[in-house]
């Protein structure tokens, strides 16, 4: 047995003091919450409708068994993943679902945002929330991903590229850089604060490690600052969904009901769903958790995922109203000293080569599109922007669609533009079989009896990286960075 833990009844070692105060909080549930973790997780995905062309849903299920999550719209439960894993797929891939727990749905689903919003992802990484977002925008509106680890903002971009998503912006920076930025902007902001994670006990060892009530402590602090830095960027009339995979009321209700008594222009609002597994927030645990003596209303309204109670993962989650009359927020304006990073102004050196690619490659209604974008060059690299927001100062990893690079008097796409792109969207469009695809995922060239170029590469119908076809073969430009043997 590891060091400082106990063991419960069924065998799960949790950190010493962490039972106890579970067995305080649940009274009578505590040991069905131990037997709990006796059972095996159950793996999950999400559909990803912006590469649905028809009946996506069918042909995932003809490759695994899925059942539906139940509070989670495109959310299904993969059962047998252990023999078949969903990560070991071309569809994965391809972007045509998104690996995450059960539990992890439910910030979006309680409160989704509504086509054409502007929302705000502060905690972003891995990008579980941020693609879940993309989905409900449906490609208009501009989704705003940040994370303020860069390798974690690397995993972010790279997810955000394999969905094909076209209106995000991809941050790394600190809360209070972007609150600084994005004053009264965001229509929605979700707030998914780094925690204690005792709801993952089952699934990382690190949140068994580390755990402590005097990290939970810290953890409350720095969720407090990430908030008040969320409620700045907020627009009157929005909605702020604050979200963590912890049971810990340190974190969670108390986190609230200290921030609403700073905030009197915040309220509880009750969530769009409902589930039989979920359970109310306490109020109790406030009085005997934190030092706060005043009364909040509204705490009922939070929602608690436990894991004897529903098919999933700890969760808590929140969501808020800011009170006021909806009017426009602009950005702040930048100073000189916060210039990082120049944007070019894009000039007819990209366009011409762009323009006889698009011609060649790109279907007439997805080139006017992409006119209708903003576009933005970077060194050699073109994107076309979601929105017209001024970006120089801040540390941007991927500025809405990468379209390509321009290598002198050519334009050489991106594989961010094929994974955008639907079939229908492309002139010249190759099928993959199964093992083709393998084949082409791992690096190798495709034979294939077509002319001469550029060609969008598909998979059961969705797009899955570009090649150029020379000689009879299609040269590989799948990525080297993301070629692997799935088999």
């Amino acid at each position: 047995m590891k060091e400082n833990t106990i063991d419960t009844k069924e065998n799960f070692a949790f950190p010493e003091g962490f039972a106890e105060r579970m067995q305080k909080m649940l009274g009578c549930d505590f040991e069905a919450f131990c037997a709990a973790y006796s059972k095996p997780r159950r793996a999950a995905l999400r559909i990803n409708p912006l590469k649905d062309t028809g009946n996506l849903k069918g042909k995932i299920a003809a490759q695994f068994s899925l059942s539906p999550v139940p509070w989670a719209k495109y959310g299904f439960y993969v059962d047998g993943a252990e023999s078949s894993h969903p990560g070991l797929h071309p569809f994965h891939e391809a972007g045509a679902y998104y690996i995450q727990e059960a539990s992890a749905m439910i910030s979006v689903s309680l409160a989704p945002p509504r086509y054409g919003e502007k929302v705000l992802d502060l905690c972003a990484a891995p990008g579980g929330k941020s693609t879940q977002i993309a989905a409900f925008l449906g490609g208009e509106g501009l989704l705003v991903a940040n994370e303020i680890h860069p390798a974690r903002a690397a995993v972010l971009s790279s997810n955000i590229e394999r969905m094909g998503i076209q209106n995000a912006l991809v941050t790394n920076e600190s809360p209070d850089k972007l609150a600084g930025r994005f004053i009264e902007f965001f229509d929605r902001i979700f707030v998914d604060a780094p925690c204690s994670g005792e709801g993952m006990f089952r699934k990382e060892e690190a949140a068994l490690t580390q755990w402590s009530e005097d990290y939970l402590r810290v953890c409350a602090d720095r969720q407090s600052s990430i908030l008040d830095n969320a409620a700045k960027m907020l627009a009157p009339d929005g909605v702020l969904v604050y979200s963590t995979c912890t049971f810990a009321p340190e974190e969670n209700e108390c986190v609230i009901a200290e921030f609403l008594s700073r905030h009197s222009n915040f309220e509880i609002m009750d969530a769009e769903i409902s589930h039989e597994g979920f359970l109310k927030g306490n109020p109790l645990w406030v009085n005997e958790f934190s030092t706060l003596d005043t009364t909040v209303e509204g705490l009922e309204k939070c929602v608690r995922l436990f894991p004897h109670r529903a098919d999933a993962e700890g969760h808590f989650a929140a969501v808020l109203h800011r009170v006021g009359t909806p009017r426009k927020a602009d950005v702040a304006t930048k100073t000189k000293k916060d210039t990082k990073q120049k944007r070019q102004t894009p000039t007819v050196q990209w366009k011409k080569p762009f323009y006889e690619f698009a011609r060649d490659c790109l279907s007439v209604d997805f080139t006017q599109k992409l006119d209708v974008r903003p576009a933005a060059i970077f060194g050699d690299n073109v994107y076309a922007l979601p929105c017209t927001t001024d970006l120089d100062g801040l540390r941007v990893l991927r500025a809405g669609l990468h379209l390509g690079s321009v290598r002198g008097n050519r334009f050489e796409p991106s594989h961010a533009l094929a994974l955008a792109m639907l079939p229908t969207d492309a002139q010249r469009v190759y099928e993959l079989s199964d093992k083709e695809a393998v084949a082409y995922i791992r690096g190798e060239a495709i034979a294939a009896d077509a002319a001469k170029g550029w060609i969008l590469l598909t998979y059961q119908g969705v797009s899955l990286g570009f090649g150029k076809v020379s000689d009879g073969l299609i040269k590989n430009h799948y990525p080297k960075g993301l070629r692997r043997n799935l088999a």
